[in-house]
């Protein structure tokens, strides 16, 4: 691992709440998406997390669920997830949707934030869907309930002002090694990666529960003849009715959320692959501890030794 003596690196956890752009923010950040984003709420539920690398430094990027009110018991979870990371990292990232007004939401979080020692950097997001009147108008409302360590306005999504992030979480980085290699992202095993773009394309193509009672298992990875990779998944839903949705008419929906997930895949391997999707119905999944334990679903993360 490279040291110097002037070289900093640590970690910095995105916190905020649902579709505030955190995914899309680290994705603009690394290069390169490693997190899936949807304009629906709650779509990252476990910590993804990305690396930065430059010549000063190197900032290990945890982007966490939106924290919410959760409604069941993998709810609970990922607002557990998000705030555990509150006590790992050594700088906290609060991005903020400056295009919504502030509420109840965003009460909770700066109470949260209320009891820590870590810096925190305040991120306005989307700052491409607002007046610069309605953007002082945020900036008012959140200095006035805390003092951030740091504040900059921006676009994730266009990658307007992205650029002045790093160095403001670099001043808070204590002096330390590369924990990655200069070229690697992202720690996430590809298994883990390909379920997250299938489970976009569902997020993308489906309406009301289904999205959030779907959950995606990559059950191998084997590397057939003509150098073909077979990637078998398995989506589960929690009811009969959501497993009619997902394959469809004759099959097509789940033909087309193949043939979108397939692409992209095939893009981010430089592969030609055999995605074969099935779906299956697991009641409840998201109310039972076993059935999250079985489907990925663990807290915590230990930092790289």
């Amino acid at each position: 691992m490279l040291e110097t003596p002037s070289y900093r690196s640590g970690f910095a956890g995105l916190i905020g709440r649902p579709n505030a752009g955190k995914s899309t923010l680290l994705n603009t950040l690394v290069g390169r998406k490693v997190a899936i984003i949807s304009d629906k709420p709650q779509t990252t539920r476990n910590k993804i997390l990305g690396v930065y690398t430059d010549e000063q430094a190197q900032i290990i990027f945890l982007d966490t669920p939106g924290i919410h009110k959760p409604r069941h018991r993998l709810g609970e979870y990922m607002v557990q997830v998000a705030q555990q990371t509150l006590k790992e990292v050594d700088v906290v990232v609060y991005v903020v949707d400056a295009a919504v007004e502030p509420g109840a939401g965003e009460e909770y979080i700066l109470n949260s934030l209320k009891g820590i020692s870590t810096p925190v950097i305040l991120v306005l997001n989307k700052i491409d869907l607002i007046s610069e009147e309605q953007l002082l108008r945020v900036q008012q409302f959140f200095q006035s309930r805390f003092e951030p360590a740091g504040m900059v306005a921006l676009s994730a999504l266009q990658g307007t002002n992205v650029e002045q992030l790093p160095p403001l979480i670099i001043q808070h980085l204590p002096p330390g090694p590369q924990y990655y290699p200069p070229e690697q992202i992202t720690d996430q095993p590809a298994r883990l990666i390909i379920a997250e773009l299938i489970r976009e394309k569902i997020l993308l193509l489906t309406e009301e529960e289904v999205p959030h009672a779907v959950a995606v298992v990559v059950e191998d990875m084997l590397e057939r003849p003509g150098g073909i990779l077979y990637v078998p998944a398995t989506i589960y839903v929690e009811r009969d009715s959501q497993k009619g949705i997902l394959i469809g008419k004759g099959g097509r929906m789940l033909k087309e959320i193949g043939i979108l997930a397939r692409q992209e895949i095939e893009a981010l391997l430089g592969n030609k692959i055999y995605l074969d999707l099935r779906v299956r119905v697991k009641k409840d999944w998201r109310r039972q501890e076993g059935a999250l334990r079985q489907l990925g679903y663990e807290v915590g993360r230990r930092r790289p030794v």
